[in-house]
């Protein structure tokens, strides 16, 4: 593209205390998150009438760690397409050449808020099992590509008033069919499984969560620890010993939503299904099929959305790739110099469905708005 064509095209704009430079396209830019990842504001998206997120990636070529974060989030965002999956509608840089390429922007669909702040709302348990069902049928199409996310948590699943339910961020994700050893300090800390926690060693942080864990759930079989690797078993036999408590004791009627009238969605299947969850055992608790079946949850159940085809992963070594941060600069330079030929082409992803498209039941229509004022302000 023409130099001076190519710079008409954008704009600077100080986004709380980061400058963007994004395509005039895009007005209106609002702070609305960062991470370790980068910076989130919201847009409005003139070529299409309709507001959006951007992300810059933060500070994407320091050293190799980040550089082949960027390139994993930007190659995964390109391959999956589910509506329960944040949508990748764009990605370009202002930049006009490899030797200038510095900054990376992610255009993706916005939602209304994540579910750190849904949760704080009172919800009846036909929106409680409706975003319960949303989060396995996006977790289901990530494995179905064998896909682990690896930081899956309430402030990366992000929700419109609508109720619908999408998981976002995978600069952390990885493709489970490498055996590469994943490590498991990139977890957030509070929603690391128990196999996670007896996988990191024995530092304090560490032996005060699982000792948590055993203190709700209660220590583990003896079936359990001989499936453990000697060291493993003996810190896990040395911690005090606890019977744990009662799933009723755990998570009383009183902690749950009135049973629904229209569904015959009760606290008791809930329970149940938490009780399914919550198991130290990983080939004892339940799989994500199992759970999609459960009562609490397949009220909802549709092929067209359990059964969505696979995610085809372009990069079959994109876990095993070793490369200089020079080199993973170039990968991504041509990730990114290839979205934006799509782009202008015509090809746009992550157009959102309109309710007409997935509500195929009259409970559907009773979700329409989580009747919040958080959301209707």
């Amino acid at each position: 593209m023409n130099r001076n064509k190519r710079e008409k095209e954008y704009y600077s704009i100080d986004v709380g205390d980061s400058t963007f430079m994004v395509l005039k396209r895009y007005q209106n830019l609002r702070p609305i998150g960062s991470g370790a990842q980068g910076i989130v504001c919201s847009a409005y998206d003139h070529n299409f009438e309709r507001n959006v997120a951007i992300k810059k990636l933060s500070r994407p070529f320091q050293n190799q760690t980040h550089a082949k974060r960027a390139y994993r989030e930007l190659v995964l965002m390109k391959c999956v397409n589910h509506k329960n999956i944040i949508g990748l509608l764009n990605v370009f840089t202002p930049q006009k050449t490899l030797e200038e390429f510095q900054d990376v922007y992610l255009v993706m669909e916005l939602m209304d808020a994540n579910l750190c702040q849904v949760i704080q709302m009172e919800l009846d348990h036909e929106r409680l099992s409706y975003l319960l069902y949303q989060m396995l049928c996006g977790i289901k199409h990530l494995h179905a590509a064998g896909i682990i996310h690896r930081d899956l948590k309430p402030s990366n699943i992000v929700v419109k008033s609508d109720c619908t339910l999408k998981i976002l961020d995978f600069g952390l994700a990885r493709t489970a069919a490498t055996g590469l050893l994943m490590t498991p300090y990139v977890v957030t800390r509070y929603y690391r499984a128990p196999e996670v926690i007896l996988g990191m060693g024995y530092q304090a942080n560490d032996i005060d969560q699982w000792n948590k864990v055993i203190e709700q759930l209660g220590t583990p079989s003896q079936e359990f620890l001989m499936k453990l690797n000697q060291s493993v078993r003996t810190y896990v036999e040395n911690r005090p010993r606890y019977a744990g408590y009662t799933f009723e004791k755990l998570f009383p009627d009183v902690l749950f939503p009135a049973d629904s009238e229209n569904n015959k969605l009760k606290a008791s299947q809930a329970r149940d299904l938490l009780c399914k969850m919550l198991v130290i055992d990983a080939s004892k608790r339940i799989s994500v099929d199992e759970a999609l079946k459960h009562p609490y949850i397949n009220v909802w159940y549709d092929p067209t959305e359990v059964e969505a085809p696979p995610p085809a992963i372009t990069d079959k070594q994109l876990d095993e790739r070793e490369h200089t941060v020079d080199e993973w600069k170039e990968l991504i330079y041509k990730e990114v110099f290839d979205c934006e030929e799509r782009t202008k082409n015509g090809v746009v992803r992550g157009q959102p469905a309109s309710i007409g498209e997935w509500s195929s039941s009259s409970v559907r229509e009773r979700l329409r708005c989580i009747g919040c004022s958080w959301f209707c302000r």
